[in-house]
């Protein structure tokens, strides 16, 4: 086998991966809930979307660079919160911080990463935001959220699609467990026990249901939780995990600046509907008033294109740079996070723009009838 072999798309560098990867890691990072339907539609549905390109236009002056929550960055990709980044390279989420930086793009850092807050902060300089799950306790979580002000953080992302963990079947097939030493590094520095997911006996748990005291905490937030985390931040504060056009409105009536329309790559409810469908109802929901984002099933320049149509301000990447991270460490996230400026780019020049401001629905067919 070449031991640099050209990598030109994600099926290639998720098969270079594949190859330096165990069975179970690459099953964690590959998987997603019970039958992987969302998983599968969660890329097909981008493919179902249709652009209508204008011809005869001058796109020789293109500008890919755009803002998020008012951070310039050079294109609108940015990598999502993946925890444990550190079973693809021993660098981790540090890795990831440098190629992110390099790049010009922001890093989103889960709670569940695999180096502290601080840690990932001072690897690079580039800007980042602070993924938020809510563990044991409002008085926990505040604490995080107030690590990442002092470490630089510019947003807090709270994810709100997990009350409990849904049952990932290939990590159960492959009795997948984290190696010895490394967990949730930033609970741990706050004295929490921070070692989650965690397969046994068929039975999931995150580190929210292990910490939670006298109950699940996790499974009793609602929307004064949003209202008290805005008020308890300077920050600007984005809510994950949204598909629904209701919950999306309620979110910025609430105090949210951002919306991410995700379903967790898949990895919660099988059969929940895929983001690029999502997207559009989102977006009109919201009418202005909040930036909206996309993550899951994005895999191309082109993906990022037909996002932008939709009415996504940028969009977020997880399994594409891990398999960078896994194939080449830092310089394959650079690689991957490159790949998707070029193509792009392309697509942009092609569809007759020349900058993500002037993308809008009406480079989109319209929608067919059913299948």
């Amino acid at each position: 086998m070449d031991s640099n072999p050209v990598l030109v798309s994600d099926e290639d560098y998720e098969a270079a991966a594949r190859e330096r990867l165990s069975a179970s890691v690459y099953g964690y990072f590959a998987g997603a809930a019970e039958d992987e339907v969302t998983l599968r539609e969660n890329r097909s549905a981008w493919d179902r979307v249709k652009v209508v390109p204008r011809v005869l236009v001058d796109v020789s002056r293109r500008s890919l660079a755009t803002t998020v929550l008012g951070t310039p960055i050079r294109f609108p990709v940015m990598t999502a919160p993946c925890a444990f980044n550190a079973l693809a390279d021993p660098e981790g989420e540090k890795a990831v911080a440098r190629a992110a930086a390099a790049v010009g793009t922001v890093q989103v850092l889960s709670t569940g990463a695999a180096f502290t807050i601080e840690e990932v902060a001072e690897a690079a300089a580039g800007p980042r935001w602070f993924q938020l799950y809510c563990v044991q306790s409002l008085e926990l979580s505040l604490r995080l959220v107030g690590r990442a002000e002092a470490a630089g953080y510019s947003a807090i992302v709270l994810t709100v699609d997990v009350p409990i963990l849904g049952r990932r079947d290939r990590d159960v097939r492959t009795g997948f467990e984290l190696p010895e030493g490394m967990g949730w590094k930033s609970l741990e520095f706050e004295g929490a026990a921070g070692k989650a997911p965690v397969v046994g006996g068929g039975a999931y748990r995150t580190a929210a249901q292990m910490l939670a005291s006298g109950g699940n905490w996790t499974q009793t937030l609602d929307w004064n939780f949003l209202e008290k985390l805005c008020a308890a931040t300077k920050l600007p504060v984005l809510v994950k995990g949204v598909l629904s056009p209701a919950d999306a409105l309620l979110a910025v009536e609430r105090g949210a600046r951002g919306v991410v329309v995700s379903n967790h790559g898949g990895r919660q409810l099988d059969g929940s509907l895929a983001t690029a469908e999502a997207l559009a109802p989102v977006v009109d929901a919201v009418a202005g008033r909040a930036e909206v984002f996309v993550d899951g099933g994005i895999r191309r320049g082109s993906h990022v294109l037909k996002a932008l149509a939709l009415g996504a301000r940028a969009v977020l990447i997880g399994r594409p740079y891990l398999w960078g991270l896994a194939a080449r460490g830092e310089a394959g996230v650079v690689e991957v996070l490159t790949r998707f400026r070029d193509e792009f780019d392309v697509a942009l020049a092609l569809a007759g723009k020349n900058s993500p401001q002037e993308v809008d629905r009406s480079l989109l067919a319209p929608a067919g009838p059913p299948r």
